[in-house]
């Protein structure tokens, strides 16, 4: 199968392949984002061994799927295996039988659910490095899994054996909307780019979920029978998501509940006390576990350079899952499509838009021309104007100008009339008093479908569209 975008991905892993030294790769990245594919699909006539990992499953049965895949590539028939120092010995003893100087690559896939508590799995993959695949330079050893702080914590930044072992990692983002394109037309399916928009908004960029569209049917109807549906595929995936890469996932789960009342998030002190606890050690670690996994991003207030940093959850999937389906399953089928047109689907739809464009600054940056320059994001909340001024999105540039993006989500191109001008005019020049900022300020309108054809443009410095995000 052809392996869709990926470019950076693609070259990291085409470098490491013809390194002349041996290389050890640790790729993560959120559950479902299609690391393991990229791995097989890319790097398939370079792996000589495969294994992966199995959620809740016990290390004896974990040993024997080992060693059964050890048979299977090997083509011999190995004897049970008592423990993981005894199975890294027989892949030694296999890989020393292989000829030619080719990259050889070892995959250990979902490593998190191999390295289980007193398994001594880590010790042993320690000493397969440091004996004998350190010094192989023909080999490519390559872990991967979804726990993303898990394995940050336990193999990137191990102060054990694994220390400064890691040679090259690799954090897998979901797909952009370009890439999401590429996919979709891949695969046969014609959708315009307002509704493969609107399939990001409720899915993001995740090639597990996209796998489930099918030819000749509406986002709507998409949605419904991939979420409301009685069989709906989907229905138990928030679920199974959190089970799946945290040991014990409550506390996870009731802060994920917590910050998705709140669409532009929430301060630490405002979480906990939402949450009614006093913030303690497995709580504050859960927040930067679920910080480092794609589920919640943090960001600074503008004013501030340490303090005032709120969290905001940003899988497309889950804020739809807490907006929409959580209370909802199994009682209307047709539950999206007859959501079309309301009140509440239009708000959910601007906002989910506000987090699209966060999600792809990186082309934001490019349609302004400012790619190659460092920009700091952050958000913005007026403490004294009323009514209330809050800007969402502040690109920050070190060419002494700042970008106050006003995002804005409609069907059709949007009419910036001359009162709206205004508001922007009145917006832009409270952040200047309030910031004291002597930077240029320069209004910028990210709009889905364009601005309407005499827009009064008086403030607007810059206007970005949905076109300029597949870029």
């Amino acid at each position: 199968m052809k392996v869709i975008g990926r470019d950076a991905e693609k070259e990291a892993l085409s470098l490491c392949l013809r390194s002349n030294k041996p290389e050890f790769l640790a790729v993560y990245g959120r559950r479902r984002v299609g690391k393991t594919f990229l791995i097989r699909e890319y790097c398939s006539k370079h792996i000589v061994f495969s294994v992966s990992g199995s959620v809740n499953t016990p290390m004896k049965q974990q040993l024997n799927n080992f060693k059964e895949a050890l048979e299977e590539y090997s083509g011999k028939g190995i004897e049970p295996v008592k423990d993981w120092f005894e199975a890294f010995r027989l892949l030694k003893q296999y890989l020393r039988g292989l000829a030619g100087k080719a990259k050889k690559a070892v995959f250990i896939d979902e490593l998190p659910w191999l390295a289980t508590q007193k398994s001594g799995f880590l010790a042993a993959l320690d000493h397969f490095w440091n004996t004998y695949a350190s010094a192989r330079e023909d080999l490519l050893l390559i872990i991967c899994g979804s726990a993303t702080s898990w394995i940050i914590d336990n193999v990137i930044n191990d102060r054990g054996g694994l220390h400064n072992r890691v040679t090259k990692q690799m954090w897998i983002e979901p797909f952009s909307l370009g890439e999401c394109e590429a996919f979709y037309k891949n695969n046969g399916i014609e959708l315009n780019r307002n509704q493969i928009a609107e399939l990001y908004m409720v899915f993001g960029g995740i090639p597990y979920y996209m796998n489930y569209v099918e030819k000749g049917m509406s986002p709507e109807q998409i949605v419904d029978r991939m979420l409301f549906d009685k069989n709906a595929p989907l229905k138990n995936e928030f679920e199974n998501l959190y089970a799946a890469l945290f040991k014990n996932a409550n506390h996870h789960l009731r802060i994920i509940e917590s910050l998705g009342k709140s669409q532009s998030g929430m301060m630490q002190k405002e979480l906990w006390d939402d949450m009614g606890v006093l913030p303690g050690g497995s709580l504050v670690k859960a927040l930067n576990e679920l910080e480092l996994c794609g589920f919640v991003r943090r960001y600074r207030e503008f004013t501030k350079k340490k303090s005032g940093q709120y969290y905001q959850v940003i899988d497309f999937f889950t804020v739809f899952y807490l907006k929409h389906l959580k209370n909802r399953a199994g009682q209307d089928i047709n539950y999206w499509q007859n959501q079309s047109g309301s009140g509440s689907r239009n708000a959910w739809k601007g906002f989910a838009f506000e987090r699209l464009c966060a999600a792809h600054i990186k082309q934001i940056k490019q349609k302004l021309g400012i790619a190659g320059v460092t920009t700091e994001i952050s958000a913005w909340r007026s403490k004294y104007s009323t009514p209330g001024v809050q800007i969402d999105l502040v690109i920050s540039r070190n060419d002494s100008i700042i970008n106050l993006c006003e995002m804005k989500y409609t069907g059709k191109p949007f009419k910036l009339d001359a009162a709206y001008d205004s508001a922007l005019m009145q917006k832009r020049e409270t952040f200047r008093e309030e910031t004291a900022t002597k930077k240029a300020l320069h209004v910028t309108m990210a709009t889905s479908n364009g601005l309407a054809a005499g827009s009064y443009l008086g403030t607007v410095q810059a206007q970005v569209d949905l076109d300029d995000l597949f870029r």
